[in-house]
């Protein structure tokens, strides 16, 4: 039985494009991905980066219910240690209210940054404590239903506050994470949970059997889960491969703490092999066997299988082909390309 398959978008910016093109260029994705029946389109959190522009969730998301007509769109995750959860719940109330029954909330306990944007964003706006994960969860549920929430004060007396004054939807929150904290939250809240598989894979059982193992009756009354995963698909298994190394580079740099870039072309990454030295290399093949990269056949095969044997009906592929140096700047025809060929 084939899969469901959804997207997560971290918006790639490569040599030479702006943040204007990378922008169009997610959003063209995301049109083609309401298009071919892809269930759900995230936008994922990252600040700083010079090869990531989805640093802001909820207007991306905004964006792309604009353009879109049947796909349910949403974050992957907000990180909810750099926001208030009242700006987080009046946010996704509002684009729940924009788009009624389509938006979701997946919501991550890692900051998605280092120190210094912690730092800045703590400065610029409300945070959030993060040892206070769990009770910001539950008051993000409470404040984005038809009831609200209720403030109690210590010398008596109550407060309601809602997240938009007349909701008749919610959007539909889920857990985010690559551990055992995270899964075991999802469970005792009974929330669905996302294993960001894409991101390194290591834990993935172990996470998956907690949280279907301690699994309480909460916000839904049975487990329901998917996993990520980065996915490229090409005409030909060496077209696949030959887009598969600009990211493949990408994660060396992250890795090796190399001075990060924006994304190389194709033709950039293959021009620069000479400069890794062996750890790079180790690292690259590491990841490559963890992707799944190859013709829309094979790779729609292999996402299958994945999903069959995790016990998990839908897998939201992160399309991340490079582009050559001749493609245009505001389109993304790998990332398109792989879209269609695993619908197909």
């Amino acid at each position: 039985m084939n899969a469901s398959l959804s997207v997560l978008d971290l918006v790639p910016v490569r040599a030479g494009q702006s943040s204007a093109e990378a922008v169009a260029a997610s959003l063209a994705v995301a049109q083609r991905a309401d298009e071919l029946g892809y269930a759900r389109y995230w936008f994922a959190e990252h600040h700083n980066m010079p090869a990531v522009a989805s640093t802001t969730p909820p207007v991306l998301i905004a964006a792309a219910a604009a353009r879109t007509r049947r796909i349910r769109v949403g974050s992957g995750g907000v990180m909810l240690p750099n926001h208030s959860p009242l700006v987080v719940a009046e946010q996704f109330a509002a684009l729940e209210a924009l788009a009624p029954g389509r938006i979701d909330l997946g919501i991550g306990r890692a900051p998605g940054s280092d120190p210094v944007i912690s730092q800045l964003l703590r400065q610029s706006g409300t945070t959030s404590d993060v040892e206070r994960f769990p009770d910001n969860i539950a008051d993000i549920l409470s404040l984005v239903s038809a009831d609200g929430a209720t403030v109690r004060f210590t010398s008596g007396g109550t407060y309601e506050v809602r997240a938009t004054p007349a909701s008749t939807t919610v959007p539909e929150v889920w857990l985010l994470g690559s551990s055992d904290y995270s899964a075991q939250l999802a469970a005792s809240l009974g929330l669905p949970y996302v294993f960001a598989n894409h991101f390194s894979g290591e834990g993935l059982e172990r996470a998956l059997q907690l949280y279907r193992s301690q699994f309480r009756a909460g916000v839904i009354a049975e487990p329901r889960t998917f996993l990520t995963a980065n996915a490229i698909a090409a005409p030909t298994a060496e077209e696949a491969e030959a887009r598969a190394l600009p990211q493949l580079r990408m994660m060396a740099r992250l890795r090796t703490n190399r001075p990060l870039v924006a994304l190389e072309t194709v033709e950039q990454a293959i021009a620069g092999a000479a400069d890794f030295d062996g750890l790079a290399e180790s690292i690259m093949a590491q990841s490559r066997s963890k992707w799944f990269v190859g013709t829309g056949e094979t790779v729609r095969a292999e996402l299958d299988e994945f999903a069959a044997r995790h016990g998990v009906d839908e897998v939201m592929i992160s399309p991340i082909a490079g582009s050559y140096a001749d493609e245009g700047m505001d389109a993304a025809p790998g990332r398109i390309q792989t879209l269609e060929l695993l619908a197909s």
